[in-house]
């Protein structure tokens, strides 16, 4: 709960245990084996950020957090929990939290998609599960695709660019590189793969805006819940598009420094997922931005199951933690408890290693950073219950929900205009009529020299046939006279 700027999310033996408002955004990490109560404890500070007046993005696996929307009400664990803090039920004030549902599929909230050139050539090569060179190839591509002025847009734009690169590429290989007719293939297969795991859904417009992330209504923050139980069976492209998302805000949001209350929390379920099989320059690229985007105002916590589980670069900006039990049934169980418990500054009141092992649902152990911005010291602690509906709401709520959202209907309907692709099939619909125009000129021009030839050779035979004649007829003429001259002579000489 939100009391003078502190926001209380646990309760020691010595007193409520809360996060400054103005350290909130310096990042933080909820970790815990499965069935310890990780994700009570997200609700708890997710609905303590509402009643701040700070929006929320979280990923909700198995529909669990839907239940924030919806007013809580009094149990009997409540009561124990109660009266161990000495806190009066009476003045507790059960009540959901704006919220707003969204589905990268759209099946069940509002659609969240972007373009490919927003994705960019990064992104989407660890979701294609590219190797070195194939993502050589497809920045290449996304570069000529820029160059030329042609947008990507969606798959099928990305699908015709690449085959536009293809068949020219020894017209870009000069400039560009060497583009391999095999890279190609392979990348135009990985896209069908990505295409039937949903990507075709993921990628087109109207892109989603992160400004709609930033709202609030009544005053309170609204938390925008991403339904993640389909998404998950991808794992890669659940990650890939949280890292999208996280990427987005930090090149949208402006630079804001430290404020009295982060603009926005950010948290990231199965934060493990993120940083396998991901190459070092992504790895620096996350780690980059979780650096920098506390300095915008927005804070990011992570949810894993083991500390271990962050690079020690990202795990060491995570100021605020929460841990709850984990178990130790192998060596390498046993290592990640001890590597938890150096991560924590000690409390000599008792021994972190052993604690972590003995916590049970609900506990945890607990460090927030003190007003100078210091790790304080580790305290064991139960977690808050949260005010607002524990488990999943019913497909009718959800309806309801999304039906009345301020952004309903924003989204529901894709758009298809003009990019790579129509003006790629204009160019070669004009390129293939200048082929028609030119062999038709081409033919043109070989009929009328046919035709001159023609008429040439029937002129020289109608002068032939006419000389031939005329000197036959000459021929007899001169003849016939040669032959009467003769005759008369003769006929002369005979007198005499």
């Amino acid at each position: 709960m939100y009391k003078d700027n502190q926001l209380y999310v646990a309760h020691s033996s010595e007193g409520p245990i809360h996060i400054i408002g103005k350290m909130a955004n310096r990042h933080g990490l909820i970790a815990g084996a499965t069935g310890t109560g990780k994700t009570v404890t997200l609700q708890v500070l997710a609905e303590t950020f509402s009643q701040a007046g700070v929006p929320c993005f979280m990923a909700d696996m198995k529909g669990d957090l839907s239940g924030i929307s919806q007013t809580g009400g009094l149990s009997k664990f409540i009561e124990k929990r109660c009266s161990e803090w000495g806190m009066d039920t009476t003045t507790l004030k059960f009540e959901g939290c704006p919220v707003r549902f969204y589905d990268v599929f759209g099946e069940q909230g509002h659609p969240m998609r972007t373009t490919i050139e927003k994705m960019g050539a990064m992104l989407l090569a660890r979701l294609m599960d590219l190797n070195e060179t194939q993502t050589g190839i497809l920045t290449l591509t996304f570069r000529i695709a820029k160059d030329e002025k042609l947008p990507l847009i969606d798959m099928k734009d990305l699908r015709l660019m690449l085959d536009y690169v293809a068949k020219n590429a020894k017209r870009y290989e000069t400039t560009y590189g060497n583009i391999s007719s095999a890279s190609v293939g392979a990348i135009q297969r990985s896209l069908l793969a990505l295409a039937e795991q949903g990507g075709d859904k993921f990628f087109g417009e109207p892109a989603f805006d992160i400004y709609d992330l930033l709202q609030t209504e009544g005053g309170r923050g609204v938390m925008n819940i991403l339904a993640a139980d389909k998404l998950m069976l991808q794992p890669k492209l659940y990650s890939t598009f949280l890292m999208w998302l996280l990427t987005e805000i930090y090149d949208k949001m402006p630079e804001i420094g430290d404020m009295e209350l982060p603009k926005m929390v950010f948290f990231f379920d199965e934060a493990h997922m993120l940083f396998k099989d991901t190459s070092k320059a992504l790895t620096d690229k996350i780690e980059q931005i979780v650096r920098l985007i506390r300095s915008k105002g927005i804070g990011v916590y992570f949810i894993s199951q083991s500390p271990s589980d962050l690079p020690e670069t990202i795990l060491g900006q995570c100021g605020n933690r929460v841990q709850h039990a984990l178990r130790a049934f192998t060596p390498k169980d046993q290592a990640a408890v001890k590597s938890a418990a150096q991560t924590f500054r000690p409390n000599p009141a008792f021994e972190t290693e052993r604690e972590i092992l003995e916590l049970g649902t609900g506990e945890a152990l607990v460090s927030f950073l003190d007003e100078k911005g210091a790790p304080s010291i580790v305290q064991k602690a139960k977690i808050l219950f949260p005010l607002s509906q524990i488990g999943a709401i019913t497909v009718e709520q959800r309806s309801a929900i999304n039906g009345s959202s301020r952004i309903s209907g924003k989204y529901e309907s894709m758009i298809d205009r003009e990019s790579a692709f129509e003006q790629i099939v204009k160019q070669r619909e004009q390129a293939e009529k200048e082929a028609e125009e030119e062999a038709a000129e081409k033919e043109e021009e070989r009929k009328e020299k046919e035709a001159s030839k023609k008429s040439k050779r029937s002129s020289s035979t109608g002068k032939s046939i006419f000389t031939t004649v005329i000197g036959t007829a000459i021929t007899y003429f001169a003849k016939t006279v040669a032959t009467q001259l003769a005759r008369n002579l003769t006929k002369k000489s005979k007198k005499k």
